[in-house]
């Protein structure tokens, strides 16, 4: 692997450096499971929005021409979201073993993202995929590139180069939520949270959903720490959570140490992103997973084919993001209750159906009204229970 060195950063604490990579430093086998093309229609509301951006398809490049450059939010080592874009790097590393990728991590969300992917473009990429929405800092870099294609994970812009993706965790946050609900003794579930985003309520409101369907009395209280990535706040959230009484532990970190303090003190941790019972094999409950490798693996292909236009798309529950298989101490009548929620919704059913009322009593959604993935993927209000996440 050769290593490309750029300007220095002006934030040192979240610089990221720039890596060469070939077939021979990355291969991993692709599982058994379905591609982008083979999943259900997206939902009405994005595939109009893909409708809009109906631009004639980039043209095709050859395999040992192509150059991949990926953006990652954060250490590909961290175990968690890096940790599974690096994954699916891999995966396109062994289905094209002629291109070439690049690579920064840590970028962050400021002028200096926008100098690294000029540098992606200036490097010669033919597509840039990033782990995050980088907003006008990569939409003013496409515009300048046309022949580059930009696709960003968890975005809302799509442009005649620019596409994004996203998945559909809230299907697994329920089913988790039904687990959580039957296991927790107090009734108090505890959230760590980053930031107030549709990320953050979509997840803590469809865990909170899932243990009301068995127990009406949950509530879920939630603690921001402003990070991603910051194992010492996220263990303070989780101490500070615990001693108020939560017995199940939950979030979307990129790191495990809540589930640490979960095992010290004999609780339950839900976790984000991977499997992460290492760091807690008594406490833990089990995941939302996350895969994008078939994603990476459609998005290149269809770039190198000539075939790559801008689309807007939630990978769906069973191709993308799952939970994760159980934790070893929990019962099996819980796994089962669980499971039996995630084969009907696999089957079509959702649990997202009103009256849903908001922290203030509010109803948000009318009874008999089913929100749909888009307005899923944009929900930024609490669920009345949800406590510290106005």
């Amino acid at each position: 692997m050769t290593r490309i060195r750029l300007p220095a950063s002006r934030m040192a604490t979240r610089r990221g450096l720039l890596h060469m990579a070939t077939a021979a430093s990355v291969a991993t086998a692709l599982p058994g499971r379905a591609t982008a093309r083979d999943l259900p229609p997206d939902d009405p509301t994005l595939a109009r929005l893909t409708a809009q951006w109906s631009t004639p398809p980039l043209p095709p490049i050859r395999e040992e021409d192509a150059l991949l450059a990926i953006a990652h939010i954060s250490p590909v080592t961290d175990g968690g979201w890096s940790s599974l874009h690096n994954r699916a790097v891999q995966a396109v590393h062994a289905a094209f073993p002629r291109l070439r990728t690049v690579w920064v991590e840590n970028v962050p969300f400021s002028a200096d993202a926008e100098r690294i992917l000029r540098q992606f473009v200036a490097e010669g990429a033919n597509m840039v995929l990033a782990g995050a929405d980088y907003g006008d800092f990569l939409t003013d870099v496409a515009e300048r590139a046309p022949e580059v294609a930009f696709v960003q994970c968890d975005s809302n812009r799509l442009a005649h180069n620019v596409g994004w993706y996203y998945i559909a965790h809230w299907y697994a946050s329920y089913v988790i939520g039904i687990a959580a609900g039957r296991l927790t003794r107090t009734g108090r579930l505890g959230f760590i949270a980053s930031f107030p985003l549709p990320s953050v309520y979509g997840s803590a409101n469809a865990l909170l959903l899932g243990a009301r369907s068995v127990r009406p009395d949950t509530t879920m209280h939630v603690v921001s720490i402003n990070a991603w990535f910051d194992p010492q706040g996220a263990l303070g959230a989780a101490a500070a959570l615990a001693d108020n009484g939560c017995d199940v532990l939950a979030g979307i970190m990129d790191e495990p140490s809540y589930l640490r303090l979960a095992q010290q003190r004999g609780l339950w941790g839900i976790m984000s992103s991977t499997d992460q019972r290492a760091s807690g094999p008594d406490a833990y409950l089990s995941s939302v997973v996350y895969d994008f490798r078939n994603y990476y693996v459609d998005q290149v292909r269809a770039r190198l084919e000539g075939s790559w236009t801008p689309t807007a798309r939630l990978l769906p529950l069973g191709a993308g993001v799952d939970r994760d298989a159980w934790g070893a101490r929990v019962p099996e009548a819980v796994r089962r209750q669980a499971d039996a929620a995630r084969d009907r919704i696999m089957a079509g059913w959702s649990p997202f159906v009103g009256p849903l009322r908001d922290t203030h009593d509010r109803i948000r959604v009318a009874s008999g009204e089913r929100m749909d993935d888009f307005s899923l993927y944009h929900w930024n209000w609490p669920l009345n229970g949800v406590h510290g996440l106005d």
